[in-house]
C-alpha cells in the first residue's frame, strides 16, 4: 500500500464518527436507541443502546379503571416471559388512559424475571434489524416500546415496522416482541373520502385500496387492547389512588376541585387525574 494511499484513509478515519460503546447490560432495565445521525449521509449505520438513568417506577397497582387491559397485556408478557408464543401488542384509544402505564409498570413487576424495555423513536425505527441483532443473544426478554406512534403515509419508520411485525425473509428474535402505543386505532389519520373508494357486492363491504393499506399495519400486531374515556366516578377513584399513593389524607374535600379541574382541562383521563392529586398533594401535604 503506498503512503499517499495510507494517508488519506488516515484523514478518512478521522472524519468518521467513532464507533458506539458497548452496551452495559448491567447498568438498568431499561434503553433508549439512539441513532448514530450518519443514515442522512447516506452511511445507513446502525446506532447504540444506551441505558436509562432513572427509569418510571410505577406500579401495575397503582392504575385504577383499565383493570381489564391490563390482564391481556400482563397475561402475554407472562407468557413472552415463559418462553411460551406471545403477540406483539398494540394499545390503542382515548389518551392519558394508562397506555403507556401499563408498559412500564410491566417492566417494574417482572424485571427481575429478565425483562427489558427498549425505547425507540417513531422516525429510529428504521433501525430495528439493528437492533434484533444487539439483543439476539443475550438471555433477557426485551420489549421494543414505541409511545405514541402515528403515521402520516408511507415512512422509513412505517415501512420497517410492517416488515418486522410480518413480510420479511428475516424477522425479530424469540426473546423480542413490539409493544406500541397509540391514540389512532390504525396508527394513520383516516379521511371521509377514503369511505368513497368502499365497493358494495350484494351484502358484503369491500373497502378501497386506500383503507386496505392503512389497515395492514395495525392488524400485523396479534394483539389489540383498546383503551375508553373514564367516566366521572373512575376519575374521581384515580385521584384517591394517587392522592393515597402521595400519602395525603383525601377525604371528600378535593372532589369538587378535581372535577373543576377535569372541565378546566377537557378531560376526565388518568393523566389529568394524575396531574391533580399532585397539585393537590403539593398544597396539602405536611411539611417534612
Amino acid at each position: 500500500m503506498s503512503k499517499e494511499l495510507e494517508k488519506i484513509l488516515e484523514r478518512l478515519d478521522q472524519l468518521l464518527p467513532p464507533a458506539p460503546p458497548p452496551t452495559d447490560w448491567q447498568a438498568s432495565t431499561a434503553y433508549r436507541w439512539r441513532a448514530s445521525g450518519r443514515r442522512g449521509a447516506g452511511m445507513n449505520a446502525a446506532g447504540s443502546l444506551h441505558p436509562v438513568t432513572h427509569v418510571h417506577r410505577i406500579r401495575l397497582a397503582d392504575l385504577r379503571g383499565i383493570d381489564e387491559q391490563i390482564e391481556r397485556v400482563e397475561q402475554n408478557t407472562r407468557q413472552f416471559l415463559d418462553g411460551k408464543p406471545a403477540n406483539n401488542v398494540l394499545l390503542t384509544g382515548a389518551r392519558g388512559t394508562g397506555k403507556s402505564s401499563i408498559v412500564k409498570g410491566l417492566l417494574n413487576k417482572y424485571a427481575r424475571q429478565g425483562l427489558r424495555l427498549i425505547e425507540v423513536e417513531k422516525n429510529d425505527l428504521v433501525d430495528l434489524p439493528y437492533i434484533v441483532d444487539a439483543v439476539a443473544a443475550r438471555r433477557e426478554r426485551f420489549l421494543v416500546f414505541c409511545d405514541d406512534l402515528t403515521f402520516h403515509g408511507a415512512e422509513e419508520g412505517y415501512i420497517a415496522l410492517k416488515v418486522a411485525l410480518d413480510g420479511s425473509i428475516s424477522t425479530t428474535s424469540e426473546n423480542m416482541l413490539i409493544y406500541a402505543t397509540s391514540n389512532r386505532r390504525h396508527l394513520m389519520p383516516e379521511y371521509m373520502t377514503e369511505n368513497l373508494e368502499t365497493k358494495y357486492v350484494g351484502e358484503e363491504i369491500h373497502p378501497g385500496e386506500t383503507v386496505e393499506e392503512k389497515i395492514s399495519l395495525s392488524e400485523r400486531f396479534g394483539l389489540w387492547v383498546t383503551f375508553y374515556p373514564f367516566d366521572q366516578d373512575e376519575y374521581l377513584e384515580i385521584v384517591g389512588q394517587w392522592l393515597k399513593h402521595f400519602g395525603v389524607p383525601s377525604g371528600d374535600k378535593w372532589k369538587e376541585e378535581g372535577l373543576q379541574w377535569s372541565l378546566q382541562r377537557g378531560s376526565r383521563s388518568g393523566r389529568v387525574a394524575y396531574q391533580f392529586a399532585r397539585d393537590w398533594a403539593g398544597r396539602h401535604a405536611k411539611r417534612r
